[in-house]
């Protein structure tokens, strides 16, 4: 994992927030990494949830069968271990099953979380909603992972659904931006480089833009600009 200090870190995030997806997705395809977008699956709970960029926090679980008055103090615990500017991802065999809810959004957002990317279930949409903690989920459901769905690790590699390959495997420390658009992982070794060639790429999608209302026309555009 690289080393940065904190404010690299939040400068970084603070970077990502004014790239689009897309962008940064055309730009990994540049570096040979191919598949890093996740199913189109994962949309925003709510709807209006947002955009979401920060440092990926692994969380893995998997199904058992155990009394519901326990609980599932790993959850508790893996959940204590994020930190601000983080992203907790969800991951593990449970279909059907929540993984994630209000109270763990409402914990979370007290330490600083980011927002999360939950490959699995989650419930209470609209509190989380009421939060504005960002989350991005497979799909959701009423059904309680107590008694069903454990937490056996976290911090470190986890594997998702993956939009051009079955799955994108996650690492401590990669990066996460989601928007409109979907879900892509950005690994850690790379992630300056890509930040600043997402950003020139956006800066000349804004002055094609400007070009295009002026009246240049799409095919002088490309001339002029190259592929975008």
């Amino acid at each position: 994992m690289v080393e940065r200090r904190p404010a690299q870190k939040l400068d970084i995030r603070t970077r990502y927030l004014f790239v689009d997806t897309s962008n940064v997705a055309d730009i990994l395809d540049t570096l040979g990494y191919l598949n890093q977008a996740l199913t189109p699956a994962f949309a925003p709970f709510p709807a209006a949830a947002g955009k979401l960029a920060g440092w990926a926090y692994t969380i893995r679980g998997q199904k058992a069968s155990y009394p519901i008055a326990g609980g599932d103090p790993d959850k508790m615990t893996a959940c204590q271990g994020v930190s601000p500017g983080e992203i907790s991802v969800w991951s593990g065999d449970g279909e059907g099953i929540c993984y994630f809810g209000e109270l763990i959004a409402m914990g979370m957002k007290e330490r600083g979380c980011a927002g999360a990317i939950v490959d699995g279930g989650i419930r209470d949409v609209r509190w989380i909603g009421e939060q504005d903690f960002p989350v991005y989920a497979r799909y959701r459901t009423p059904v309680q992972s107590i008694g069903r769905w454990k937490v056996n690790a976290w911090q470190i590699p986890v594997r998702l659904h993956g939009a051009t390959s079955e799955y994108v495997t996650v690492n401590p420390g990669d990066f996460i931006l989601a928007d409109e658009d979907g879900v892509i992982v950005i690994p850690d070794g790379v992630v300056e480089n890509v930040l600043e060639q997402a950003e020139k790429l956006t800066e000349t999608e804004r002055l094609v833009r400007k070009e295009l209302r002026g009246g240049l026309s799409l095919s002088e555009a490309l001339k002029k600009y190259g592929h975008i």
